[in-house]
């Protein structure tokens, strides 16, 4: 399942790859991709479910606090 998101607030580049490197680790995850430019998020999963989806979106809060998170 490849789902996209856009990452509002996202202000420097090694934020991006500290988020990237962050979500890759989260359970069910296959792959991500973030692009610092277009302030996107590509998410690779191993299923639909929404658990995972919601531990992505905690650990770009944890990361970084002021990037909102947003389904494209």
């Amino acid at each position: 399942m490849k789902k996209s998101f856009k990452l509002k607030g996202l202000d420097c580049a090694n934020c991006a790859t500290k988020i990237e490197e962050h979500v890759k680790k989260v359970d069910g995850v296959e792959n991500a991709s973030v692009s610092f430019m277009t302030q996107k998020m590509t998410v690779e999963t191993s299923s639909d479910d929404e658990e995972i989806f919601k531990k992505i979106k905690k650990v770009v809060k944890r990361e970084e606090p002021d990037v909102k998170v947003e389904e494209i």
